[in-house]
């Protein structure tokens, strides 16, 4: 792999930069595998790396339907937190920040990462209360969650207007300060540099059709366009369609697949440099290296696997934020989009074998763009050895039948 530095840049500035290498290979499809990874996005490329980093196998494919980290991934608004309030949550998610903040480092890639914090905006007694409970939850693992007033909120968020005429005036803050923003391509196109640096095949435009299946009724391999590919272990890292790709395999998970919507607007001068979220309202928003101000809002109010905008979720949204920011009332939005995001019932992820000998699932990631590290690292770990990663213990399949449910108020509160 050739490393990227001032060194390496000046070099091929006196070539017209022709004589960079590729990030990665393209190598022909073999017709066999020891291990399938079926998804090219930021879980199934950061499984790729940790099973050849940590475990030395690379005798990998991953698979992915259209372009390398052009699902979810290139869907999302890049946030990354550990603000839950689950023990095994907090301690999860606070690695996969940690993992973060080493990554461009480690991969010899600017993942831009800038940890900025997240400030909450809290509107309601109940959030308030819900909130303190979490903050008590996060001190016990480490994690900060601090609460501020409302002088100190408008102190830290200046663009913020006057609140005497917001229907639900903030009644007081929480800041996280270990919440971050990374370039969410840049992520991918890291991992994706690392793995194949390190053996892992990884083939664009491919895409699995169909489950090959022994005797015993154990998955052997996957049916693609381009062919069938053997394998000993298969493993799903296809975020919004994992329920559906895992029916082709003839097995149902316990997933709600629904459309999460987010737009960007204009580039405009630094207004904030920190993460906004209110919950009580359904609205985040942050502002990107270039200026523009992305906006997140609420899921749609059916399950759909679409990826687009939903006009009353996009007014919803939009209310809250002219209300708590007037001056934002004359941007103009470049534009919007949503992904299409599974979560399960207890909104917690799977990280998991399934019924099905040599398959094997990571998904359940509402917002999992915040998990990428920590996810691959356990997956591959499950993948590698056959158990549980310590700290993905308790999101087996199994807590579904054994009602072991980690009902986790921190994933779906926070949009």
């Amino acid at each position: 792999m050739q490393r990227y530095s001032i060194y390496s840049l000046v070099r091929n500035a006196l070539t017209h930069h022709e004589g960079w290498q590729r990030a990665w290979r393209s190598p022909p499809l073999k017709r066999r595998y020891q291990i399938v990874i079926v998804g090219a996005g930021g879980h199934g490329l950061s499984t790729a790396y940790h099973l050849a980093k940590e475990h030395g196998l690379t005798d990998v494919a991953v698979l992915e339907k259209g372009w390398l980290g052009g699902g979810n991934t290139a869907r999302n608004t890049h946030t990354i937190r550990s603000n839950y309030i689950r023990d095994v949550s907090i301690r999860f998610h606070d690695v996969s920040v940690k993992l973060y903040e080493q990554m461009s480092r480690e991969l010899n890639f600017n993942i831009l990462f800038s940890q900025r914090s997240m400030i909450d905006l809290i509107q309601s007694f109940g959030k308030l209360r819900d909130l303190r409970r979490r903050s008590l939850a996060m001190a016990l693992h480490g994690p900060q969650y601090q609460l501020i007033s409302v002088d100190e909120l408008q102190r830290r968020i200046p663009a913020m207007g006057s609140l005497d005429q917001v229907r639900l005036p903030p009644l007081a803050g929480m800041v996280h300060p270990e919440a971050a923003m990374a370039r969410h391509d840049a992520v991918a196109w890291s991992y994706a540099r690392a793995a194949d640096a390190r053996g892992v095949e990884i083939h664009q435009h491919t895409e699995v059709t169909g489950f090959i299946r022994g005797p015993d009724g154990a998955v052997t391999g996957v049916e693609t366009n381009r062919g069938t590919v053997s394998a000993d272990i298969v493993a799903l890292a296809t975020a919004g369609s994992t329920s559906d790709v895992a029916r082709r395999a003839g097995i149902s998970l316990p997933l709600v697949t629904r459309n999460l919507q987010a737009f960007v607007s204009e580039p405009v001068k630094p207004l904030i440099d920190v993460i906004v979220n209110c919950p009580d309202v359904g609205l985040y928003l942050m502002q990107s290296d270039k200026g523009e101000i992305v906006i997140g809002g609420g899921t749609d109010p059916y399950p759909s696997y679409r990826q687009g905008s939903h006009f009353a979720t996009f007014e919803d949204t939009v209310a809250s934020l002219v209300e708590l920011f007037p001056r934002f009332k004359a941007l103009k939005m470049l534009r919007q989009w949503g992904g299409a995001i599974e979560f399960a019932y207890d909104a917690s992820p799977i990280i998991s074998k399934t019924d099905l000998p040599g398959l094997l699932v990571s998904t359940g990631w509402y917002g999992g763009f915040k998990s990428i590290p920590v996810g691959g690292l356990t997956f591959a770990h499950l993948i590698a050895t056959g158990t549980p990663h310590p700290l993905a213990e308790a999101f087996g399949l199994d807590r579904f039948t054994g009602l072991k449910f980690l009902l986790e108020a921190g994933t779906v509160a926070q949009r």
